[in-house]
Formats: structure tokens, C-alpha cells, sequence
């Protein structure tokens, strides 16, 4: 595979991302996939979806998990309710990620990815039960010959890697995505990119704008198309370059709601990262 081919965030049965036609007539080769449902994370599944990305010529480069009762309304919502974080659902999340690790064997992938949630201080009681339950997660995601992705964003640069080296396992690894940094208000992504960039095995290409002073790590900046954001996409790829990134430039672009507004912000999205890769690489 060439060094940072450029590619999209899908789904198999989930809605989630663009459309798998929209990725091949865009000419894309390379797609992270939403998990499928539950009642579809079999090898009949696994064959059909393999057959429709081998046709495309496309393949598959992480399968992320998510779950029931997630919510991304506001900040605070989502620190309540998603990723591995919430005690309540814990164990449940857990016992579904390690059959989203097997589904993701059968379609011959070794990537995981997810967003754990807001990581708690560390040393509490609830760092300790999420710290377990990662590690016996891992070590099942390792059993299927797979690398878990940590997606950016919920924590700081510092945060994600205090917690990634208290974790100690060899496959955990990070999915770097610039544009949640400014979301969540989490921190300068480049100078975050610079930090964990040693950890970065995948990315995301997704903009946004900062939500205004004194909102910041309390209320949503904005998901903007790429290049019309804070990120600086110039300066993003030449920090990933820096720091040895050469995988995938897989986009990102949350509107799911306005199928044409996506595909046409994806189409412009492809032609800046090609016409930023000419120059920067």
C-alpha cells in the first residue's frame, strides 16, 4: 500500500458514515467501518461484506466499535454515556467489543478501534475498574491477532498517555483525530499529534472550529469541512509526516443527515489531502 492513501469512514449495517458507493466512485481505496449490529456479526455477514468491498476494490483498514446508549448531544452527556467508562454498562460493552474483535477476524482485519470515553482521574476506583477491563479486553483483541485503536479526543495528549502506559499492553495504540481535540477542547492538536505521535497507527482527516472563549472542554466547538477549520491540514499532515505516520488518511465527516452535503464535502475533502500530499510528501 502506498504511504497515506486516502480513505473514508463507513459502516456495514450501522448508517453511519458515507455510503460505500459514494467511497468507489469517489475512487477510494482503503475504508474504517463501523461494527455491524449485533444480530449480524456473523460469517454470512463477514463473506457478503467481504465480496462487496473485494468488488470495489476496497479494503478495510479498522472496524470500530459503539453501543447502545451512546449519546454525542453535549459534552457532558457524552461523558456519561459512552465508551467503556460508565460502571453500569461496563461489563456488557466489553463482552461486545471482544464479538466485534471476533467479527473483524472473519472479515480478515487486525484493527480495532473505539472511543473508550472520558477517561476519570487517575487512581480512583473507577480508573482501576476501567484499567482491568481494558486490559481483558486487549488480551482478547490480542488473542484474535489484533491492535486496539484509542480514538483522540475525550482526554489530553497527557491523559491518553498516562492511562495507555498504565494499561501495558503491547497492542494499544491510538487513532488520532485532530478535529475532536478542538470539539472537546481538549488541547492544540498538532502539539497533542506531536506528544502521542509515536502511538498513532491510524487518523482521521476531520476539521472543526473552536467553540468560543471561555466554552471551551464545556460546550461543542463545530465539525466544519476540511480545510475550513482550526486544524490547519497543511500543518497536520506535515506533523504526521514528522512523526512517521505513512498509513492511511482516512476522512471523516459526521453529517449523515445531509447525504449530498456529505458526499460533496468528501469529494472536496479527497482533492485537498491529494493536492496537500503532492506538496508535503
Amino acid at each position: 500500500m502506498d504511504k497515506w492513501p486516502i480513505g473514508v469512514f463507513t459502516s456495514i449495517d450501522a448508517g453511519l458514515g458515507v455510503h460505500m458507493d459514494v467511497a468507489q466512485e469517489l475512487g477510494i481505496r482503503t475504508v474504517q467501518v463501523h461494527a455491524p449490529h449485533a444480530g449480524t456479526r456473523n460469517q454470512a455477514a463477514a463473506d457478503a461484506f467481504l465480496k462487496r468491498t473485494g468488488d470495489a476494490g476496497i479494503t478495510v483498514t479498522c472496524v470500530f466499535g459503539g453501543f447502545e446508549g451512546e449519546s454525542y448531544a453535549d459534552i457532558a452527556t457524552t461523558a456519561r454515556t459512552v465508551g467503556l467508562v460508565p460502571a453500569a454498562t461496563r461489563s456488557a460493552r466489553a463482552a461486545e467489543m471482544k464479538e466485534i474483535s471476533d467479527f473483524t477476524r472473519l472479515i480478515g482485519c487486525d484493527v480495532v478501534g473505539m472511543h473508550i470515553g472520558f477517561v476519570p482521574e487517575r487512581g480512583s476506583p473507577d480508573y482501576k475498574g476501567l484499567l482491568a477491563t481494558t486490559q481483558d479486553l486487549l488480551d482478547h483483541v490480542a488473542g484474535n491477532g489484533q491492535r486496539m485503536h484509542l480514538e483522540t479526543g475525550q482526554e489530553t495528549a497527557d491523559h491518553l498517555l498516562e492511562f495507555i502506559g498504565d494499561v501495558g499492553r503491547k497492542n494499544l495504540f491510538i487513532n488520532f483525530d485532530p478535529a475532536n481535540m478542538i470539539l472537546y477542547g481538549t488541547g492544540n492538536p498538532i502539539e497533542a499529534l506531536k506528544k502521542v505521535g509515536h502511538l498513532v497507527k491510524s487518523c482521521h482527516c476531520k476539521d472543526a472550529k473552536w467553540a468560543p472563549e471561555g466554552q471551551r472542554g464545556t460546550g461543542w466547538g463545530q465539525e466544519v469541512p476540511l480545510g475550513e477549520g482550526d486544524v490547519g491540514m497543511e500543518t497536520y499532515l506535515r506533523t504526521l509526516k514528522e512523526v512517521g505516520y505513512d498509513g492511511p488518511l482516512t476522512i471523516e465527516r459526521e453529517i449523515a443527515h445531509d447525504r449530498e452535503r456529505q458526499k460533496a464535502d468528501i469529494g472536496h475533502a479527497v482533492k485537498l489531502l491529494t493536492d496537500l500530499k503532492a506538496k508535503v510528501l
